[in-house]
């Protein structure tokens, strides 16, 4: 007798046949803006980021010491001092035949200077200056260009900007970008039985975490935000509001109402005014997950349930904006192994994202714990969690002491 079960989860898509779909068709938006450098944190660069000037724009000393030419130097007799270079106060002229100059890192290196000595390779007496270590022709220089040079690409179109990326655009002397425009983001939960937080609590109702959740990581991930609040089980309602939202964003959330419930129009409703690219995942939480595109805008809807709203956003979600906005650079999470020391449940059929706590024991060995009960409607589990233990789709109960994967919160969700 064949296994209902297994004829149920095989008619489930993959996470990663999911996402071939997911990141297959839609493009990158177009639209662009001049904002300054110092609002630019967290934005994606337009263009290429093309350098006006070399870096460093003159031959400068790496060290405080001596400079002078090597042909100058004997081995044995003093070189007399001409004068001093410092950062921001050059050494007028060319270095005299024979002499040398008191040099301080970041300052130009004179005309005539081939060689810095660093100070505490150098002798100082009434005389001037002897060495005492062996040079080399051309030490401690900085060359023109060195870092960067003029006219070259220092990033490319498509990368995010963060705190590795300003300073270097800064040493440039760029005080304004050209980057991608935030990518507007229509979000939405559905169900007669949420109420907005702050809001005292009716019969039955609970209070709608996942459109606050998927708010915030919205937010992290730079988009703008249109929050549409609480849409009731109506189905004219639900269609306005998808109309509403097509009409303004480039992609729209809705939370609830994908699954199969008597009052779950969203899916319906979708089928209507737009087109459905798949629905229902293997994978754990998260199976009710519908992607598809509006008459503008692209869809995607998420599970009603706290964990499967934060899961499918984070693993589907979160690489679909990073494609929308045009971060070419984004990279799916690392996974790594480690060794449970807890027992987890787990049934074969379903990719599954139990929350962990991960670390190194005494002897560097990388284990992981589970955070306790796994349910999709335990989201204190993410406040004590740091990764996602990642069990395969057909694997089933885990033992302590087995090997698994981890795939450690990236800056959505971890605590710093």
């Amino acid at each position: 007798m064949a296994n209902p079960t297994e004829s149920y989860t095989s008619s489930l898509i993959s996470l990663q046949e999911a996402l071939d779909k997911l990141l297959a068709t839609p493009a990158a938006i177009t639209g662009t803006e001049t904002i300054a450098l110092t609002d630019a944190a967290g934005r994606i660069t337009a263009t290429p980021v093309i350098s006006p000037i070399n870096v460093p724009p003159f031959d400068n000393s790496a060290m405080d010491g001596y400079g002078f030419r090597l042909s100058d130097w004997d081995g044995k007799t003093p070189l007399p001092v001409a004068g001093r270079a410092l950062a921001g106060v050059p050494f007028k002229g060319e270095l005299p035949a024979g002499q040398c100059v008191r040099i301080m890192t970041g300052a130009p290196v004179p005309k005539g200077v081939d060689t810095v000595v660093m100070q505490e390779e150098a002798k100082v007496s009434d005389a001037g200056i002897t060495f005492t270590a062996g040079i080399t022709a051309g030490q401690n220089i900085r060359r023109t260009g060195e870092d960067i040079a003029q006219h070259s690409e220092v990033l490319p179109a498509g990368t995010k900007l963060a705190a590795a990326q300003l300073p270097l655009i800064a040493s440039l002397g760029l005080a304004e970008l050209s980057v991608v425009r935030k990518l507007k983001v229509a979000v939405f939960s559905t169900g007669d039985e949420l109420q907005a937080v702050g809001q005292p609590l009716g019969d039955g109702q609970i209070y709608d975490t996942n459109r606050f959740a998927v708010r915030l990581m919205l937010e992290k991930l730079g988009c703008d935000v249109i929050d549409l609040g609480v849409i009731p089980d109506n189905p004219d309602i639900l269609r306005a509001t998808f109309e509403k939202a097509d009409a303004q964003a480039d992609l729209v959330i809705s939370s609830g109402g994908v699954s199969v419930g008597e009052a779950d129009y969203t899916k319906q409703i979708l089928d209507e005014i737009g087109k459905i690219n798949f629905w229902k995942l293997a994978i754990k939480p998260g199976k009710p997950f519908a992607f598809g595109k509006l008459n503008n805008a692209w869809f995607c809807g998420l599970p009603g349930n706290p964990v499967s709203t934060t899961v499918t956003f984070y693993e589907l979600v979160q690489p679909l904006i990073a494609r929308l906005s045009g971060f070419s650079q984004w990279q799916p999470p690392m996974r790594f192994k480690a060794v449970t020391t807890t027992p987890l449940k787990k049934s074969s059929g379903r990719l599954d994202f139990q929350r962990g706590i991960a670390g190194v024991n005494e002897s560097g060995q990388m284990v992981v714990k589970t955070t306790g009960d796994q349910g999709s409607h335990i989201f204190s589990s993410f406040s004590l969690a740091n990764c996602f233990i990642v069990l395969e789709r057909e694997r089933g109960a885990v033992a302590a002491g087995e090997t698994v994967e981890i795939e450690f919160f990236n800056h959505l969700l971890k605590n710093d």
